[in-house]
């Protein structure tokens, strides 16, 4: 069976499982050597990029079908994902599947709900669906340089924008730096999302302001320079942060 067959086949499962018209797709922000990265999908079909997304079943709640979506197309499982926006362009999955015939269950307008989440790349162990040739993390700032399906870079941006916007308010980083980190990697994992530098007095002062660090009695060992002291999260705190908010950033 050819990956045209495939879809075609998958079509008509599709009709009696799924919704029509709604799908989900999850942003999975990862960061590794100080940048940001997304994981993304490389399609058996047309040899281009996607989101790892799928359709929502009919006796399933959204949250749920996100999560299901994610762990049958990449393997991830155990992950907490957030809503951050509603993308419904006319044609934004139409003209993806333009060599079908219009009666393809793939092919009809759907409007998708995005997620977004941060994880460590080191926490899981990433397996493509069938429908994949590949799937991997990109670094973001590698995006513009490939080829993407459908609207998916338009909501790559809009899940980065959120989560410029809200760094503000949230702490960031429980999932994405070691169990002990220095002030210079949390740092690097800031101006990684902002997509600028900061000052590192400033810096140092505000994270240290928000309460969600605690500072251990042990250094980071081997450099040229002075041993930086090494830090952790306050589990508790970041918690009360993470529901409460923080001041402004």
């Amino acid at each position: 069976m050819d990956f045209k067959q495939q879809l075609v086949q998958q079509s008509v499962e599709a009709k009696d499982i799924f919704l029509p018209h709604i799908s989900a797709d999850p942003v999975i922000f990862g960061f590794e050597h100080n940048e940001l990265k997304v994981l993304l999908l490389k399609t058996n079909y047309r040899k281009i990029w996607l989101l790892p997304g799928g359709y929502v079943r009919k006796d399933e709640d959204l949250d749920e079908a996100v999560k299901r979506i994610l762990k049958e197309r990449s393997g991830i499982t155990d992950i907490y994902l957030e809503e951050f926006g509603v993308f419904g362009k006319k044609n934004r999955s139409e003209l993806y599947f333009e060599d079908f015939d219009d009666t393809l269950f793939q092919k009809q307008r759907f409007i998708t709900v995005g997620y977004y989440a941060l994880y460590s790349p080191s926490m899981f162990r990433l397996i493509p669906d069938e429908f994949s040739e590949t799937c991997e993390w990109v670094y973001v700032s590698k995006l513009p340089e490939i080829e993407f399906g459908m609207d998916h870079y338009e909501i790559i941006q809009q899940a980065l924008f959120t989560l410029r916007q809200k760094i503000s308010t949230k702490p960031i980083g429980q999932n994405l730096l070691p169990e002990k980190f220095t002030l210079p990697e949390l740092q690097k994992l800031y101006e990684a999302v902002l997509g600028k530098e900061l000052n590192r007095g400033n810096f140092y002062r505000k994270i240290k302001n928000m309460g969600i660090l605690k500072k251990l009695e042990e250094q980071r060992r081997g450099g040229a320079h002075k041993a930086p002291d090494l830090y952790s999260f306050d589990d508790e705190h970041y918690e009360r942060a993470m529901k409460n908010g923080l001041n402004s950033w």
